[in-house]
């Protein structure tokens, strides 16, 4: 039973951003100065400019001997991304040539960059939303706003904190009403640029996020939503290492694209929106979301439903005959929650949210009923193959506690999405 009550220990591990084609330059998340870590580390390796994957190294050297670890680590993990993405850079893909790599020539090429809105949702967490606000305003776009949302706060930290240190650069907004959906729209109703991103306080944005986002955007008029890469910021609890194993947040490194008009092959789609992205790292036409009515506000952390804001919205910009595009190269890093008590609770969040998610989806039209039941089987063998994989972790156990938790969560979430409209989240 010990084994299933807490994580599995592990040594903590430095969080770097390393590009391959800056030998012996370590980052940390977020920031673009070089920092000289020694030890056992995980990086995000990029080329170019492109993040192709993340390797962990050890070397007890020193920077230099850590650089070389990191190097072989990357190339015998990540060559074949490698290989792909020089033999894109010596083709000239998407029309770039003569030296140019491809993905800094797309940030140059934005043209009339749109103006952005990002808002940031918070509750009671001053400090991480501090460090949040920070990374924002080092972003490399010529025009953006920081909207914070406070959320149902217990004090006027928050308050204080943006009208203090960043009067004049973020704007504050209070939702009284419990619930993240509430407080997203709460921004949206306030945003004032074409596009509008969302990110969460706990985590760091990549200086070259908004520019990633606007970029992928202007690829193609038909994207109504575009969703990014989420890393970890930090791995430094046997906690924040157990959600990582579990799944974390990423995504994977390809960009991909949905429609109706052109399904892929999964036999689960559109009703797989937890592959998509997360509320993180996401961006939607702000008119196109506007016209979906925003967030259903009986989702979301905060509400008895736990989740399921994003991935509701995200099946609703489908639905409504949009493209939603995922683009790794919009980096966010997501502080995981340190505490060993938090991990069992963040999963079963998950599930629950998948769960609202789905009912929200049928509650909202009826008519989806049948397409959502024809892909049940599937959407099963699914999970049963998940779980199978997690088995086979050097964690077995903790990992099989895990999966039954979001399980659980899934089954409790219809009744926490109803509950929440029962007690009045939706303010319709």
């Amino acid at each position: 039973m010990t084994a299933v009550a807490r994580p599995p220990t592990n040594a903590p591990v430095r969080v770097v951003d390393v590009e391959l084609d800056r030998p012996g330059e370590f980052r940390l998340p977020g920031y673009r100065e070089p920092v000289l870590p020694q030890g056992r580390v995980r990086a995000l390796v990029r080329l170019h400019g492109l993040p192709l994957g993340m390797v962990t190294a050890a070397d007890a050297s020193g920077p230099q001997g850590l650089w070389g670890a990191v190097a072989r680590s990357a190339h015998r993990e990540l060559a074949d991304p490698i290989t792909r993405h020089r033999a894109a850079d010596r083709a000239g893909v998407n029309g770039v040539g003569d030296g140019e790599w491809p993905c800094r020539a797309e940030r140059r090429s934005l043209g009339e960059a749109p103006g952005m809105s990002v808002i940031v949702a918070t509750r009671d967490r001053p400090e991480p939303l501090g460090r949040c606000l920070s990374s924002l305003l080092r972003s490399e776009y010529p025009e953006f706003e920081i909207i914070v949302v406070d959320n149902a706060p217990a004090d006027d930290t928050a308050e204080a904190l943006v009208r203090g240190a960043f009067q004049g650069r973020v704007r504050y907004v209070r939702e009284p009403v419990a619930g993240l959906g509430r407080a997203h729209n709460a921004g949206l109703a306030r945003a004032r640029g074409p596009v509008v991103a969302f990110t969460d306080d706990d985590t760091l944005v990549d200086p070259d996020w908004l520019s990633a986002l606007a970029g992928t955007f202007a690829q193609d008029p038909r994207i109504g939503c575009v969703t990014g890469l989420i890393v970890p910021a930090e791995l430094e609890t046997p906690a924040q290492t157990a959600l990582e194993r579990h799944g974390g947040f990423a995504k994977g490194y390809t960009p991909c694209t949905w429609s109706l008009s052109d399904p892929p092959a999964d036999p689960l789609f559109p009703f797989t929106a937890g592959r998509f992205g997360s509320g993180a790292n996401m961006a939607f036409r702000t008119d196109a979301l506007r016209a979906l009515g925003g967030f259903d506000p009986a989702t979301g952390a905060g509400t008895p439903a736990r989740g399921g804001d994003d991935l509701l919205a995200f099946f609703e910009v489908l639905a409504a005959g949009h493209t939603l595009a995922y683009q790794p190269g919009a980096i966010v890093w997501h502080h995981h929650r340190r505490a060993p008590q938090a991990v069992p609770a963040q999963v079963f969040g998950y599930g629950a949210g998948l769960g609202a998610y789905l009912t929200g989806a049928l509650v909202k039209d009826p008519r989806r009923l049948p397409a959502l039941l024809r892909r049940l089987p599937g959407g099963m063998r699914h999970t049963v193959a998940r779980s199978r994989e997690r088995g086979a972790d050097p964690e077995a156990v903790w990992s099989r506690h895990l999966a039954l938790l979001e399980v659980r969560g899934m089954a409790y979430g219809p009744f926490g999405y109803l509950r929440a409209r029962l007690a009045g989240a939706v303010g319709r």
